[in-house]
Formats: C-alpha cells, sequence, structure tokens
C-alpha cells in the first residue's frame, strides 16, 4: 500500500517546510546551532504544533497522532532544537491518556506553548520503561520522589516534567512535577545530533498527592513508548529522504574524467537500491502511524517492534551509503549529509536497535 498524505497533512506539511526553509537553511557557521530559540518556538505555536494534539475540551485542534507524525517527518532534516517531539507529542500524549486533574491544568497551557518533557529513562537502565528505579512513597497527604533519571529531552526549557517512578501500589506509575519544585536538579548536556536533554536528580521532592497521573502507569509507559517509536520510524523517513536527495544531487554535479558521477552505472544501482531502503522504510512508518491508534496493546507493541526493525536497518544502511558516496568529505562538518548521519545514527539506536526489535517482533509473533 502506498503512503498517502490527507489534505489536512500536506497543507500542514507545506507551511512547516516554508518554515523551516526560512527559518532553519544550514550554516554550518552558525553559532546558535542546537540552541533553544524562543523567537522560532512561538512560530512554531503559531502554526499550531503544541495544541495539534490536544483536545477541543482543553483549546486544542484534537488532530489524529497520524498528522503530528507527518508533521515531525517534515521537520526531522532541519533539526530543530525546539521541543516538537518531546512536548507536542509525547507529554501532551501522555496528559491526554492520563486526564484527571493534571490534564485539565496543563493541556490548556501546553496548547499555547508551555514546554513539558517525559523524564522516562535511568541511568544504567538503558531505555526500560516497565519498571522505574526510582521511587515514590506516600506521605500523609503528597508523595515523596526520589531517584535519578537521563536523557529527559528539552528539560532546559520545560515548565512541566512528567516522571515516572515506583510505587507501594504499582510498579511503575507517572507525575506531573512544575520544573521549578524544590529539590529537583537538572544537569544539561547535548546529545550526538545535537539536541538539549538533561540528567535529572530527584531529592525527597514533595508534590500533592494530586500530582499523580490517574491510570495504571505500566499500560501508559507501554503506550508512550508505541508512540515514540512510531515518532522515530517518522522522523528517520524525513531525515532519509534528505539524505538520498542531497546524494543525488551530489552524484549528478560531482565532476569526474569528464562526466558526471552519477554516469557510472555502479553508483546509478546503489542509488536505486537506497531507494528502495527508503520505501520499504517509509511504508512501515506509514503502517505504523496508521494503526497506531487501533490495534489493542499486544498487536500494536509487535507492529511498532516490527516497524522499528526495519527502519532501523535503512537508517543505517542508508545514512553510511549516502556519507561514503559523497567520499571523505561526507563527514566534514561543512556538509549537512554529517550531521544527518548523526541523527540516523542516534534514531537506529534510541529506544533499541533493529536488531532489539525484530527480537521483540519475533518474540510476538511467533509460536514459543
Amino acid at each position: 500500500m502506498t503512503p498517502q498524505a490527507t489534505e489536512q497533512q500536506r497543507q500542514l506539511g507545506d507551511a512547516l517546510q516554508r518554515f523551516v526553509q526560512r527559518e532553519y537553511a544550514f550554516d554550518p557557521r552558525r553559532a546558535d546551532r542546537g540552541a533553544f530559540d524562543a523567537r522560532r518556538w512561538q512560530l512554531l505555536c503559531e502554526l499550531g504544533l503544541p495544541a495539534l494534539l490536544v483536545p477541543e475540551s482543553h483549546g486544542g485542534l484534537q488532530a489524529p497522532l497520524a498528522d503530528a507524525l507527518h508533521a515531525l517527518q517534515v521537520l526531522a532534516p532541519a533539526a530543530l532544537p525546539e521541543p516538537v517531539l518531546g512536548s507536542c507529542v509525547l507529554a501532551t500524549r501522555l496528559l491526554c491518556e492520563a486526564g484527571g486533574e493534571p490534564a485539565a491544568h496543563w493541556l490548556p497551557r501546553l496548547a499555547q506553548g508551555a514546554v513539558a518533557s517525559v523524564a522516562a529513562f535511568e541511568p544504567d537502565a538503558g531505555f526500560e520503561l516497565l519498571r522505574p528505579a526510582c521511587t515514590a512513597r506516600r506521605d500523609g497527604d503528597a508523595w515523596v520522589l526520589d531517584g535519578a533519571k537521563t536523557l529527559v529531552l528539552q528539560a532546559a526549557q520545560a515548565e512541566l516534567l512528567l516522571v515516572s517512578a515506583s510505587c507501594p501500589d504499582a510498579p511503575c506509575a507517572w507525575f506531573a512535577l512544575p520544573a521549578s519544585t524544590p529539590a529537583v536538579t537538572l544537569v544539561p548536556h547535548a546529545l550526538l545530533d545535537g539536541r538539549g536533554a538533561a540528567g535529572l536528580r530527584l531529592r525527597q521532592v514533595r508534590v500533592p498527592a494530586s500530582a499523580r497521573l490517574a491510570g495504571d502507569g505500566a499500560a501508559q509507559a507501554e503506550s508512550l513508548r508505541d508512540v515514540w517509536l512510531a515518532a522515530l520510524c517518522a522522523e528517520a523517513v524525513g531525515v532519509m529522504q534528505a539524505c538520498l536527495d542531497a546524494t543525488v544531487a551530489y552524484l549528478n554535479t560531482r565532476q569526474q574524467f569528464g562526466q558526471p558521477l552519477a554516469r557510472l552505472q555502479a553508483l546509478q544501482h546503489r542509488a536505486a537500491e537506497l531507494w528502495i531502503e527508503l520505501e520499504q522504510a517509509r511504508s512501515m512508518a506509514w503502517l505504523a502511524g496508521e494503526r497506531l491508534e487501533h490495534e489493542p496493546p499486544a498487536r500494536r507493541a509487535a507492529l511498532l517492534a516490527g516497524a522499528k526493525a526495519r527502519v532501523g536497518r535503512a537508517c543505517r544502511e542508508v545514512s553510511q551509503q549516502c556519507v561514503q558516496l559523497h567520499g571523505g568529505m561526507g563527514l566534514s562538518d561543512e556538509l549537512q549529509i554529517s550531521h544527518w548521519f548523526k541523527q540516523l545514527s542516534l534514531a537506529e539506536l534510541w529506544l533499541g536497535d533493529s536488531r532489539q526489535h525484530l527480537q521483540r517482533w519475533a518474540d510476538a509473533v511467533l509460536p514459543a
């Protein structure tokens, strides 16, 4: 089945493409590359991105998740440091699924551009989501949280932190903490692709009982993982398309022995093979995004594992081959292809590499 964007997705994608071309033209000497820009974030707010997944009852647009994934695919080649994935998709989705008092308080603010970050991963635990070592214990009418988190995307700009912790009554629960909560310490750092993240330290952090999100925390963690995987696949497809376009343009302009490299049949075949890799990955990413909201949890998890395994393999193949086809200069910071290589390398590893997800898919669909 050939992926087809809806009219609404095409209109949003065209608007975002114009925004990227105007605001994020590549310049290896740009001093602010990788830094959050409040003016650009406001422009993204005016385009409606923070409100995209927020329910209409909380002042949002209540668009389908597939629209947000399409937006991520369009924006991915620009490597935006603004929190589109972390706040507009992941945190918003988690609050929407939980509902209750934290959602009623924060979703209208997120729709207007407030930033939220999801603190789900922990040091020395890889990308495990379901069994947090961070703890929450009840103390009168409050919860007291202790522990550490890592890889918290855009935490330095966040007004809200959504933190997972184990409780006496549940192996996983989620808590909504204002970033200004006392005894919360942030240690900012950059990821391989330049995006901002932070480590988080919680020392006897007291929050009211109402800060705990309603519902099954483990089920919410599994749903968050699947949405995150779908988002990673969508972003990877956008970056791979940019990589292939740039490589084909390079082969058509780079001269060797008086003719373009694109005249060499061996290189034509390699470009065709990369196109096949990309189109297979695009179809899997599209299928995962389309079925994400319609499948039961077990089938959804298997589908997303299969999609990430296929897209992850394409990330590795396309990024490495495109850099190689550029020759030694492909790894130069002066070429955008080297930055896309970093993005795709990180996308292949994030939430588990393609081999891990292939095993997850096999465990889910093959008989024991």
